[in-house]
């Protein structure tokens, strides 16, 4: 007869309960904004500007160049540059629900 499984995790100890949510497609709309579909079914613009203008170090200091910043693409559902640098998609999407940057929007079929 099995047995039922027991919790690892002492009753004690909070669960955390984590939103996976990736970056379904991206769209440059100008200098440092870019307009994000997440898997969730949310979408909204984003200003980006602070990451050129206040951030410093070898990874960032590329972005200073706005056509370097153009060079995003995703990966693995993550805002991605050429030389590394990605954002992750949990933490973008909630400083963007916090801003009340986030609509639901279905994602377009091709990209504009």
């Amino acid at each position: 007869m099995p047995t039922a499984r027991r919790n690892a995790f002492p009753a004690w100890m909070p669960m955390m309960k984590t939103e996976i949510v990736h970056v379904r497609k991206v769209k440059r709309i100008g200098p440092y904004r870019l307009k994000l579909w997440f898997t969730d079914g949310q979408a909204g613009e984003w200003d980006f500007s602070e990451l050129a203008a206040r951030e410093s170090g070898p990874m960032v200091e590329p972005f200073k160049d706005p056509d370097y910043f153009d060079r995003v693409f995703l990966e693995m559902g993550a805002l991605t540059w050429p030389n590394g640098y990605d954002w992750s998609p949990e933490a973008l999407h909630a400083d963007m629900r916090a801003a009340g940057a986030l609509s639901i929007e279905a994602a377009p079929l091709r990209a504009t």
